[in-house]
């Protein structure tokens, strides 16, 4: 069952001008009993905001061609903070492994220092630890840059 309000005119009987609305609704109804002049008045929701901006949100006095503009705007924000950056650096990642030759002591990924033995199409031969029998193929991706281990001894003996 609907709840009804009424609305007044500005008539001096309001029993005779009440017309009922439905809550939530935009148009009035004139009683069904007759009699006395129908209600031209329309009901507006609670709340409403007749506001341009309103209807198309913060942007709304741009309209579509604004959403686009800052659709745009915050996809070169994000190319500008995340994208580029990333490139950058693996650009100089593969130059730094390009120029990586035999001898050169290296860092792997995993946190294992090496001496590289040999260099291949794909792959580096490591050598790993002061054993020289342990050699290794390493990806070359999987090498993170010419580095040596620091290894001072900072423990005096007495």
């Amino acid at each position: 069952m609907p709840q009804y309000r009424f609305l007044l005119s500005g008539n001096s009987d309001p029993e005779s001008t009440r017309s009922p609305v439905i809550e939530g609704g935009s148009q009035s109804r004139a009683p069904e009993e007759g009699g006395g002049e129908t209600n031209t008045e329309v009901a507006q929701p609670s709340g409403g905001n007749n506001n341009a901006a309103a209807d198309g949100g913060p942007f709304g006095f741009l309209g579509s061609f604004g959403m686009i503009f800052v659709w745009v705007a915050v996809l070169g924000v994000m190319y500008f903070l995340t994208i580029r950056p990333q490139r950058k650096r693996d650009k100089q990642l593969k130059e730094l492994q390009s120029s990586i030759k035999p001898g050169d002591n290296v860092l792997t990924s995993s946190g294992l220092y090496g001496k590289i033995m040999d260099v291949g199409e794909d792959c580096f031969v490591v050598e790993f630890g002061t054993n020289r029998g342990i050699r290794i193929p390493v990806r070359k991706s999987d090498v993170l840059g010419i580095q040596s281990p620091k290894m001072a001894n900072t423990h005096k003996e007495t």
